[in-house]
């Protein structure tokens, strides 16, 4: 009889552990989500701060250059645009995984 509550025990202690994920030192899914919008905001002002000074650049260079000029630097500051972006949904998907 005492051999069957120890086994009972044993088996409730690894299913209390297995299904509680701070007790085995990971990161808890709040902080997760704190550290994922988090990102994700930092983004989304990278995106609207690149979109404006693209159109800031691009406007300046219609008028001094013409417009051959002002899609050059279209074409360059959305290039940069992009990877800036990507650059971004990379720390955000790190972020939402938790490293």
């Amino acid at each position: 009889m005492a051999r069957a509550w120890i086994s009972l025990a044993l088996v409730l202690t690894l299913v209390v552990g297995a299904t509680c994920p701070a007790a085995a030192g990971e990161t808890s899914s709040k902080t997760k989500v704190k550290r994922t919008v988090k990102e994700a905001a930092k983004t989304g002002g990278h995106a609207a701060r690149d979109g404006a000074l693209t159109l800031g650049r691009t406007t300046r260079d219609f008028f001094k250059g013409g417009g051959a000029a002002a899609k050059r630097t279209w074409k360059a500051n959305a290039a940069r645009t992009k990877e800036t972006a990507r650059a971004g949904g990379r720390a955000t998907r790190r972020a939402a995984k938790g490293e």
